[in-house]
């Protein structure tokens, strides 16, 4: 083949430091939209940026050239310094780890909608409680130690 052609979408999920509601509603919006200018930054294609005060999922189309690891570490530095400066809350962090998923393209619509809907979804249920359904169902292993 004499070119290259990808599909690459992930699902991105990380939580705020010991999983604390800090994210408020006033400058959440803000936030997804600067974690989506990041993404573009780098190169990537943010389809979708939600989540609540506690955590965010992304969907993210990546080039063949993009380590995951390094976006998402990206994401998370680029967007704790933001918080410093444009909210003032010096005392901001994301967690250490992160989850990551790949999509399909039949999916994105489903994962987007799942997204989109995050305040609903999280009246019925927890981050933690959402986090180890989504490992479950993509086959992860996973040391519930590491889930807090």
């Amino acid at each position: 083949m004499s070119s290259t052609y990808l599909s690459l979408h992930y699902h991105l999920v990380f939580s705020t430091k010991h999983r604390e509601a800090i994210i408020a509603p006033e400058w959440q919006t803000d936030l997804h939209h600067y974690l989506a200018a990041i993404v573009r930054s780098l190169g990537g294609y943010p389809e979708c940026v939600g989540g609540i005060a506690d955590h965010v999922h992304l969907l993210v189309g990546l080039r063949a050239t993009h380590c995951l690891a390094d976006v998402v570490r990206d994401l998370k530095k680029s967007s704790s310094m933001w918080v410093h400066k444009k909210i003032g809350l010096s005392t901001f962090a994301w967690q250490e780890g992160y989850a990551a998923f790949t999509i399909s393209v039949s999916a994105r619509a489903t994962v987007r909608s799942y997204i989109v809907n995050q305040a609903e979804h999280h009246q019925a249920k927890s981050c933690r409680d959402e986090l180890v359904e989504m490992l479950v169902k993509a086959g992860v292993a996973y040391d519930p130690k590491y889930l807090d």
